[in-house]
């Protein structure tokens, strides 16, 4: 990548798409039109409504936990996402999507177990893990999901 390179990054706020020089990631960037941290350290609520726009217009990979707030090991297995979160981004887009209120986007990507995490490329799936994981068994298999 050249100095001018840029990656698009969807805004967690406005859901703006934002262009940031690639070298400059790591450097707390903001969205240009409502002044959001682009990265906090804290996956993305995504939706039926921004679910799309997140993995079609991000250069990034977008990590995303298919959850429901009935689900035990869900729960149990949310603040290990959050740290994954804190120690992945910027390298990627980390989101949570409810089931139970995406139920179609669930079944579209055939979510048949809850936690499922995967992750997309250019909005395609290029790994799914099934079942909820502690700490270094996510970061162990988002490090070879993103390598990748």
């Amino acid at each position: 990548m050249t100095d001018s390179a840029k990656t698009r990054v969807v805004c967690p706020q406005c859901a703006g798409i934002v262009g940031v020089p690639s070298a400059r990631l790591g450097d707390a960037p903001r969205c240009g039109r409502c002044h959001t941290a682009l990265f906090d350290g804290h996956p993305v609520t995504l939706t039926h409504e921004n679910f799309e726009r997140h993995l079609a217009h991000s250069d990034l990979p977008v990590v995303v936990d298919f959850w429901a707030p009935w689900c035990g090991p869900c729960r149990s297995m949310a603040p290990v996402f959050e740290e994954a979160a804190r120690r992945f981004e910027p390298g990627a887009r980390f989101g949570k999507l409810n089931t139970e209120e995406a139920q179609a986007l669930a079944a579209r990507h055939q979510v048949r177990a809850i936690p499922t995490v995967m992750v997309f490329r250019n909005g395609r799936e290029v790994a799914r893990q099934a079942g909820a994981m502690d700490l270094g068994s996510l970061s162990r298999w988002l490090q070879a999901a993103l390598a990748g």
